[in-house]
């Protein structure tokens, strides 16, 4: 599993959610739906914009958590 640190980072730099909408020009709705993992993809124009407002790089972006079922395999 690959969870995203939007809610973290934008805590760290102490920001809104709806300042990083405001700056990337996404929906609330959208948003929310990459923060909770209803997305099966995210584009590379969205990492970029998320590490540059975030000061971040994509290593603090994205954290992975390896799959339990995979291992075993």
């Amino acid at each position: 599993m690959i969870l995203i640190n939007i809610e973290y980072l934008l805590k760290k730099n102490n920001k809104s959610k709806y300042w990083i909408c405001q700056k990337m020009n996404i929906t609330s709705r959208n948003l929310n739906r990459i923060i909770r993992g209803e997305t099966s993809s995210i584009s590379f124009k969205y990492i970029e914009e998320f590490c540059y407002y975030l000061n971040c790089t994509p290593n603090e972006l994205f954290t992975y958590i390896p799959d339990k079922k995979m291992i075993l395999n």
